[in-house]
């Protein structure tokens, strides 16, 4: 039976509660579907045999599968809404991350990951993203903000949480206890906390500044897309490279795991300082100066990660100042799209901006390991994301779409002899 809730616009109230179901959905989605591999792989490898790159890339096809799944729902969020999108997201996670724990092969490993993927592009923050940019309209900013705030706590919470988890009860039992998790806070948060008419898109905004280019094919082939497309997907691919293969590195710089778990939740808590301040980014900057800024500031935190021996002080400091750019970084790409084109097509083109990010996200991990193992360690690889990351910000100077050329003025017809009658 469709409630009132259902079927009306959201209210004052409505909207906090959409905004605080999805700030906890997304730090246990997070959580459990991706900051807890990088804690778990290396007992992964230990226990079964498995190479760590075998194992990277079973997460890394999760990816792909997101990737390419987040494309249609993207489409299906601008029509449909995210609370069927993502309560079927929640529920299919559940059996993924139960199938990763028990697999006994690799091949039933890679499906597992590959049925995460489909539950991660129903989850993860595209569809929470398009969620909030479409209800709460001209205020987006501000939710988005609070909601990459608290969910960059993932990381905080879970991958210590994690590791405790792992020292008692191994690496299988670890992700059961975490499916449970996902499945008694996310499906039925999704569920019944995602109630709301879902509003047509506005397809005045930001129609002064595009003109013609406002549909979205247009906006595709435009060169401020095809520019921002591999500017995030540079970005993005550096940023999470040093994520999954910051614990390997820290460890071969002389931590244990369990310091190397903490230094990356600490990570997660630069994510949230870092996004505190991106209020005030964009009323000081361009939105051309704040993608350069912000990609830059990633380039110098990795380069940093690499230098820096020890001791182990410091390069906790670095890895929270990675967070921090990582945070910022989110909140870039949230508002990449709106920030130029409007929320009119916000899940559409944000499907098409998301999935090569989130195909090299899927690359990234077993990239990085395998670059260790080619170049002889991992801090020449955080030598090259830095250089990735800085090209990134030179593609994002030609990220702003042009405005549209003034129509020129329609010529005057002379006046006729009754016209002339008439004007008199």
């Amino acid at each position: 039976m469709r409630t009132p809730a259902d079927t009306g616009p959201l209210s004052t109230g409505g909207l906090r509660r959409v905004l605080v179901v999805l700030c906890a959905t997304e730090i246990v989605s997070w959580g459990v579907l991706y900051y807890a591999f990088p804690v778990l792989a290396p007992s992964i490898a230990a226990d079964t045999g498995w190479s760590f790159s075998t194992i990277t890339a079973g997460f890394s096809t999760g990816l792909v599968v997101s990737a390419l799944v987040g494309i249609p729902a993207g489409r299906w969020l601008d029509r449909i809404g995210p609370r069927p999108v993502m309560t079927v997201g929640s529920v299919l996670a559940v059996p993924a991350v139960v199938g990763i724990a028990l697999a006994p092969s690799l091949p039933l490993f890679f499906a597992a990951w590959a049925l995460a993927g489909v539950a991660m592009a129903g989850t993860l923050y595209p569809p929470a993203f398009a969620a909030l940019t479409r209800w709460w309209g001209p205020r987006r900013m501000r939710a988005l903000t609070a909601l990459t705030l608290l969910a960059g706590l993932a990381s905080t919470i879970f991958a210590p949480l994690t590791a405790a988890l792992l020292g008692a009860l191994g690496w299988r039992h670890t992700y059961l206890a975490l499916a449970v998790v996902l499945a008694a806070i996310t499906i039925p948060a999704h569920l019944f906390g995602l109630r709301g008419l879902w509003p047509a898109p506005d397809h005045a905004e930001h129609a002064d500044q595009l003109g013609a280019a406002h549909a979205p094919q247009d906006i595709v082939r435009s060169r401020a897309f095809l520019l921002l497309v591999p500017a995030i997907a540079l970005g993005t691919f550096s940023a999470f490279a040093v994520v999954v293969n910051q614990i390997p590195l820290l460890i071969e710089r002389g931590l244990s795991t369990s310091d190397a778990a903490w230094a990356l939740g600490l990570g997660g808590l630069g994510q949230v300082l870092g996004r505190l301040g991106y209020g005030r980014l964009t009323t000081a900057l361009s939105v051309r100066m704040r993608a350069v800024v912000i990609l830059g500031l990633s380039a110098a935190a990795t380069l940093l990660l690499g230098l820096l021996p020890g001791p182990e002080i410091l390069l906790v400091a670095a890895a929270m100042l990675a967070g921090a750019a990582r945070g910022v970084f989110t909140l870039l790409q949230a508002t990449a799209i709106s920030d130029r084109w409007g929320a009119a097509h916000y899940g559409r083109l944000n499907g098409l901006l998301s999935a090569p990010a989130m195909i090299v996200t899927a690359l990234a991990p077993w990239v990085g390991a395998a670059l260790a193992v080619a170049l002889g360690g991992y801090p020449v690889v955080f030598f090259l994301l830095a250089a990735i990351a800085a090209l990134a910000a030179l593609l994002a100077t030609g990220t702003v779409p042009r405005p549209p050329a003034p129509s020129p003025p329609r010529p005057t017809a002379p006046a006729t002899g009754q016209d002339q009658v008439d004007q008199r």
